[in-house]
């Protein structure tokens, strides 16, 4: 294929709600551009950018994708991405190697809670907007108040310069064309055809309205822009010319956020799509320079002077083919025929095919053979790519998602932006031995994919742990296990790692004396025990005097002890947070030793325990939910049966953000509840606080289903 130089790619991010139709949209610029000969469906797993075996069997986004199409002498990069709430992680990284963000909002719905999430990351990612109002084909688009109503809120909701760009032209055979305000111009589709528009006619219909929203438009691009406002109130407009490299600039600072209108499935004004993301998307190269962090004294000088910040790593890398090669892995896909592949952005320079790069990350080297571009899964070989472009590379042997690659020399660090963490985790245990030994590496390949999974093994139940965005992100993994790898797993709840503790003080004696043929053993100590504040842990405090117990056997009695709190006292659960201090005892010359001061300690611990008023702790999560307003209420209410303490409330825009305090052992299966509660419009996070005291009442039913641990020791 062609080669592209930066200023003739657009890197565009396709971003919104799910259901909001942003694959079959894709699906139908590519045929709309002649890259497939037919448009592609989502339902029978045609789409380009949907190959996914789970995304097929599910109909739904769960992973970026990426795909291009050449659009009359320029290149046009579109990354696909989730919908749902919890793969937002994926759209947010769909941001970092892109210029522009299409966001697409359902013509029936609107703006929907994840259309607000992409919209507030694309806002921190400084990346420009483009609303397209889609499937307009719908008898119900515009929703039940029209599609008036829903530019008002997209307005409330961006501001007013969230601005028509368009008029969409609808009548008794519905959505069939778009009128651009521009260039004043009607362009008319056949629905289900090609995509191809003809030129036309503004309807008379429209004519009134189109003057008016082209006035409101060109009043709103001359704003802030002295020339413009003097030719403006000169003429009373701004010629076509200049009006179109005045919203260039306004779109490129994020000033304005145009609004189109499309439909994916109809294929109706997606030609005229292209030509807006052509003309008006900025390039690579009209983006300011990337921030990047230089990984040597010699890279500063070379990338430019270090920021005034007072972190001297801190530097810029400009999108030019002339400066040092530097690419950056955004993605990595595991193919079962190509193996890893990874998906790039070529921040500087020029990457030629079989070129010898550095891994800045991990300090190796690799070649980069088969230099590719993707068309979804399909590799369309390249022999060079130019700054600012997307490409990809199979089997590079110790490169992943987020490491940087480059000219030697000239080492630069590219951070990916911020994944939130995992907000549900299931205990994950294999069917067979042969599953268990299949495990861990097929994970460990998943977690190349995906940033968001995390696997280990909790230290206190023993058992492995899979942490993902939610149920059905869990659930997906274990799926991709079975068919993609062979190894099936059991999901279940994991335990929850209770702590025991005390609230009371005890002085308590420990002594073991055991006779048989021979030498005997002897050890004997008395101990205080206290409670400490929560976290405190463990204490250990001597104040033998006078040899009551000589000093070597002292550190017996603490091991004893410690090995007793590990083991619990009423449920087999850790005791933590108190403080033991041995002040006397008795010893034989003979028979004493470590291991009866040992087993003294244990005894003495146990019979402390039945003093002190043990009682069971439960680990607080700080959790934060994020739903619509109508749902606060229902939130609120459902958290009180949790045990939660609710912390205090925020609105963002139209959203609710509660704060909460919850035991984990009521957000076990939060995710799916939560989902059910807000009809999928909501999302949590949370982490680890703090632990407190289980209530009596809780504490009766985990104490009647816990074996009290047993000590196997002679007294």
């Amino acid at each position: 294929m062609k080669t592209y130089q930066g200023s003739e790619i657009r890197n565009v991010a396709v971003v919104g709600h799910a259901h909001s139709g942003k694959t079959t949209l894709i699906a139908a610029l590519l045929h709309a551009a002649k890259t497939t000969p037919t448009q592609g469906r989502v339902h029978d797993g045609t789409a380009v950018t949907a190959y996914d075996e789970e995304e097929v069997a599910r109909g739904i986004t769960m992973q970026n994708a990426v795909a291009f199409a050449e659009w009359q002498g320029v290149k046009i990069n579109l990354v696909d991405t989730p919908g749902f709430h919890m793969f937002s992680h994926e759209a947010r990284a769909a941001l970092l190697p892109v210029e522009a963000a299409v966001v697409v909002v359902n013509a029936q719905n609107g703006a929907e809670a994840m259309t607000e999430r992409v919209w507030k990351y694309a806002e921190e990612a400084n990346v420009p907007r483009i609303v397209v109002v889609n499937q307009m084909d719908h008898p119900k688009a515009g929703g039940s108040n029209g599609l008036s109503a829903l530019i008002d809120d997209l307005h409330e909701r961006w501001g007013r310069q969230c601005v028509p760009v368009q008029l969409p032209i609808s009548d008794a055979d519905g959505f069939h064309g778009v009128v651009d305000l521009v260039t004043m111009e009607a362009f008319f589709y056949t629905p289900g055809g090609n995509g191809q528009g003809k030129i036309g006619e503004i309807p008379a219909t429209l004519t009134g309205a189109a003057k008016a929203a082209h006035e409101a438009l060109v009043e709103l691009v001359a704003e802030g822009k002295d020339e413009l406002m003097e030719e403006f109130f000169a003429e009373g407009t701004i010629p076509e010319q200049h009006l179109i490299t005045a919203l260039h600039e306004a779109i490129r600072e994020d000033r304005i956020f145009p609004v189109l209108f499309t439909s994916g499935e109809q294929n109706v004004a997606t030609d005229h799509l292209l030509d807006f993301i052509k003309v008006y998307a900025p390039a690579p190269i009209e983006r300011v320079p990337m921030p990047v962090k230089a990984g040597s004294v010699q890279a500063v000088a070379a990338n430019g002077a270090a920021s005034g910040s007072g972190d001297a790593g801190a530097a810029e890398r400009k999108v030019d083919d002339g400066q040092p090669t530097a690419v950056l892995v955004f993605k990595t896909m595991s193919d079962p025929f190509a193996g890893r592949i990874s998906f790039f952005k070529v921040v500087s320079g020029v990457v030629k095919n079989d070129a010898t790069l550095e891994n800045y990350t991990r300090r190796g080297q690799e070649k980069l053979s088969h230099l590719s571009v993707m068309q979804g899964r399909k590799a369309v070989e390249v022999a060079e790519l130019h700054a600012g472009d997307l490409g990809a590379v199979a089997k590079l042997r110790e490169t992943f998602t987020g490491d940087t690659l480059g000219q030697k020399g000239a080492d630069i660090q590219i951070e990916l932006l911020d994944l939130p963490e995992p907000a549900m985790t299931y205990a994950i245990e294999p069917k067979t031995r042969g599953d268990e030994d299949k495990l861990a590496p097929a994970i460990h390949k998943l977690m190349e994919e995906d940033l968001l999974i995390r696997f280990y093994r909790d230290p206190q139940t023993n058992e492995f742990l899979i942490a993902g965005a939610g149920q059905p992100h869990i659930e997906t993994i274990v799926s991709r296990l079975k068919k993609r790898y062979h190894a099936e797993v059991t999901l279940k709840a994991p335990k929850v790692p209770y702590r025991e503790t005390i609230r009371g003080r005890a002085d308590a004696q420990g002594r073991h004396k055991k006779q048989s043929g021979g030498h005997g053993q002897f050890g004997d100590c008395k101990i205080k025990m206290e409670p400490l504040a929560r976290g405190g842990g463990f204490e250990f405090a001597n104040e033998i005097f006078g040899g009551a117990i000589p000093r070597q056997f002292v550190p017996a009695v603490e091991k004893g002890i410690v090995e007793s709190a590990a083991r619990g006292y009423l449920a087999g659960y850790p005791v933590v947070d108190f403080k033991v201090t041995v002040y006397d005892g008795s010893y034989h010359d003979v028979d004493s030793n470590e291991l009866s001061f040992k087993t003294a300690g244990r005894i003495a611990f146990r019979k402390a325990m039945e003093q002190a008023k043990p009682c069971l702790l439960e680990p607080i999560m700080k959790v934060a939910i994020e739903a619509p307003d109508e749902f606060a209420g229902a939130l609120m209410g459902d958290l009180n049966g949790r045990r939660g303490r609710v912390q205090g409330m925020e609105s963002k825009g139209r959203t609710t953000v509660i704060n909460a305090e919850v035991p984990m052992a009521e957000m076990l299966t939060y995710g799916t509840q939560l989902t059910s509660m807000t009809q999928g419009k909501g999302s949590y996070r949370m982490e680890m606080d703090h632990y407190d005291y289980v209530p009596a009442q809780v504490a009766e039913k985990i104490l009647a289903n816990a074996k009290r641990p047993i000590e196997e020791e002679e007294e």
